[in-house]
């Protein structure tokens, strides 16, 4: 057990009624359940989580260390949904609450759906048939009042109230998931992290912490999302990556995120290890301005870094923006191109004799390395252990 579509979403709503409450007939009451459905739907809940919630005692019902963690993630998880449908029934024609309504079928169609953009594609993920799913999101439409998809040939595409029910179903499903890894008495703890890779933390930094987190926790499951800190701020905001490793920005960008510096890092020119600059101690900018340069793309620390390298006189030709730094070095070994890297990131190629820095590395040139986090971010068991893996090796390197 270890999704929320798997639960009864009206039995896990009513879990934190019952322990600020103190009181099965309370949160029934609460919740429009009757007490023996409630009664029996928590007992199945703990059955399913294998776990004890609450201690029924003379004076009510009290919840116990792990009946009271979950509690936590379950507000935490509801309020995301509830953030999502706000404001949704305002025409007349919805509830005044459809997220108290949803259930775990209709949230598990819906999101498959966003995921695969058609119906077709989301039955075969799910197991379920093409009608149900038809049914699954008009039911939601229908509570909300307000169109979640639109269709696009053979596909569909989410309107921008289906982005955002999207978003907040990953984000609540990731808390209720995290809660349920939290009450496993297996101390080689599982579960999933999905980590947004930018440039520079691929180079040795993340191989090393996810390195150090398979062998502590070996039935985790790591997935690793490279991409630009464009490419990767809105899955991080939208829950589908749990955090983002590299180059930090200023100002952090979106509202809703978080920055945790790690270390500073040093820039240096890099270029193939036989390129005419070689041997020349420190060139000066008319030097590196003789050859095309290799630039990251517009709005990044790299290509401001660029710019400020050739501040007070005409920048060299940059025929190339790029990315990838599999790509650069490509470029570079079969080039006389420039480009600004760190040490780090072609640490093996120096090592191989194959690329080298033109010079130390730049002192003015720095950028911060860090972690960024959806605001408010609440790391699993998991995802808490590989952030201190990640703080552990900064520390001892």
């Amino acid at each position: 057990m270890n999704d929320m579509f798997d639960l009864n979403l009206r039995h896990l709503r009513a879990i934190p009624l019952i322990g600020r409450r103190n009181s099965m007939s309370a949160a029934a009451r609460a919740t429009g359940l009757s007490q023996p459905a409630l009664t029996q739907g928590l007992a199945k809940v703990e059955r399913q989580l294998g776990a004890r919630l609450f201690e029924r005692r003379s004076d009510g019902m009290v919840a116990t260390e792990e009946g009271a963690g979950l509690s936590e993630r379950i507000d935490l998880a509801f309020a995301h949904l509830a953030d999502a449908v706000r404001g949704a029934a305002r025409g007349g024609r919805g509830f005044t609450r459809p997220d108290r309504l949803m259930t775990a079928t209709q949230l598990r169609a819906f999101l498959a759906l966003a995921q695969a953009g058609s119906f077709v594609e989301a039955a075969r993920a799910t197991g379920l048939s093409q009608p149900a799913l038809h049914r699954a999101v008009r039911d939601l439409e229908q509570l909300g009042a307000l169109p979640l998809v639109e269709r696009r040939g053979r596909g569909v595409v989410l309107t921008r109230e289906g982005r955002r029910l999207a978003r907040g179903i990953r984000l609540a499903r990731a808390e209720i998931d995290a809660g349920i890894a939290a009450l496993s008495p297996d101390t080689s703890f599982g579960g999933r992290i999905v980590i947004g890779a930018m440039p520079l933390s691929r180079a040795l930094l993340l191989p090393a912490a996810i390195a150090a987190l398979i062998r502590a926790a070996p039935r985790a499951t790591v997935d690793v999302v490279e991409g630009s800190w464009r490419e990767l701020v809105e899955p991080l905001r939208d829950g589908v990556i749990d955090l983002m490793i590299g180059a930090l920005r200023e100002p952090p960008g979106p509202v809703g995120l978080e920055q945790q510096a790690l270390f500073e890092d040093r820039l240096a020119v890099v270029a193939r290890a036989g390129h005419p600059l070689v041997g020349d101690d420190v060139p000066d900018r008319a030097a590196l301005a003789r050859y095309p340069w290799i630039v990251g793309s517009a709005g990044t620390p790299l290509r401001e870094h660029w710019r400020a390298l050739f501040a007070g006189g005409p920048p060299p030709p940059a025929p190339i923006e790029c990315g990838s730094v599999m790509t650069i070095r490509g470029i570079l070994l079969d080039s006389d191109c420039l480009t600004l890297l760190s040490p780090d990131q072609i640490a093996l190629e120096v090592e191989a004799g194959l690329l080298t820095p033109i010079g130390p590395p730049r002192g003015e040139m720095r950028r911060t390395i860090g972690l960024t986090t959806r605001a408010g971010w609440r790391p699993s068991l998991l995802q808490a252990r590989f952030v201190d893996l990640v703080e552990e090796y900064v520390r001892t390197t």
